[in-house]
């Protein structure tokens, strides 16, 4: 008889269990909450005078969070990345940045994960406000496992942490090694084109396009997975586009000062293969909809990656077309 498919978790539901499970081992931790929702029914056991509910007022969260850093307290913040990037993002950046505090920000509906809310809750410039702040680690889990792995890791790290999270459950990637911190993830080898990919559903759709590529065109595509913003290791990143003729990077996030603006830094700074971004375009994505259906309408999709990366080996084609709203 076989055992049944673990349902997939949502990356801020594995933070959730992981968070808890931590509050009751290490005593330095307290959970600081915006009155997201995400603890409702929590036994947090003998931890639970350690769970604090501030309510919707991002920057007082992160002013307290930075005032207990400061006296020996280990704070995971909890709010959805689009108040923590935008908002809170003077409270960050002078209160908790600027002072190098061990403070843990779990950013939740990273992207366009609230796409039923509209602009006001889209997360399409946190990865570009975070990664600029001195002293800032930046991971963006691309499944549950990631997510508590990479937490595992960042736990004990010096200065503080922005950890991007989703909102409902995404497909588990294909099993891998666990990840490592500021080190990209090959998941699938090839020779030709370089995939880099940031997040759960462009993980997953880049994955689909690798093999699109090899299906319909021959083409043996590389599919790195970056699950680290920053530090970003320029010299994983010149392993992985090695030898190969154009790069592709793919993300959740307007297409500057994230993930391909990242890339294309690295690679100004030597000669390199061609670079084509893809990500949001300059513009609000103003439509209401599901993640889903979103990505799928500004072209981020399997078949949209892999005409992207055609492009990018034939510079004579078109290039990808991104939605307009």
């Amino acid at each position: 008889m076989t055992s049944p498919v673990a349902a997939p978790v949502a990356t801020r539901h594995a933070y959730r269990d992981w968070l808890i499970a931590r509050m009751r081992d290490d005593p330095r931790v307290i959970c600081l909450d915006s009155d997201t929702g995400l603890f409702t029914g929590a036994d947090f056991g003998t931890a639970a005078d350690r769970y604090l509910d501030l309510g919707i007022a991002e920057q007082n969260l992160f002013g307290v969070a930075a005032g207990l850093a400061h006296d020996g307290w280990l704070p995971y913040v909890n709010t959805m990345a689009a108040f923590a990037a935008s908002r809170a993002a003077e409270a960050v950046k002078i209160d908790i940045a600027y002072n190098r505090l061990p403070v843990r920000i779990a950013a939740t509906h990273g992207g366009l994960a609230a796409g039923h809310l509209g602009p006001t809750h889209h997360a399409l410039e946190d990865l570009a406000v975070m990664r600029a702040m001195p002293s800032m680690t930046v991971l963006v889990p691309g499944d549950a496992a990631d997510a508590v792995a990479l937490l595992d890791q960042a736990h004990g790290y010096d200065g503080p942490v922005y950890l991007r999270l989703g909102r409902k459950p995404t497909p588990d990637l294909p099993p891998a090694p666990a990840p490592r911190i500021g080190v990209p993830q090959v998941r699938r080898d090839g020779t030709e084109v370089c995939l880099l990919a940031c997040g759960p559903l462009p993980t997953l759709r880049v994955l689909a396009a690798a093999e699109a590529l090899a299906a319909a065109d021959g083409v043996n595509a590389r599919v790195v997975q970056v699950h680290t913003l920053k530090p970003l290791d320029d010299a994983a990143i010149a392993g992985a586009v090695r030898g190969c003729t154009a790069v592709v990077t793919v993300e959740e996030h307007w297409r500057e000062g994230g993930l391909g603006s990242a890339v294309a830094g690295f690679l100004a700074s030597q000669p390199g293969p061609r670079l084509v971004r893809m990500g949001v375009g300059d513009m609000y994505v103003s439509a209401v909809g599901s993640q889903e259906e979103l990505l799928d309408a500004l072209g981020i999709t399997a078949a949209g990656i892999a005409r992207a990366a055609r492009s990018a080996l034939r510079p004579g084609l078109d290039s990808p077309l991104f939605a307009k709203f």
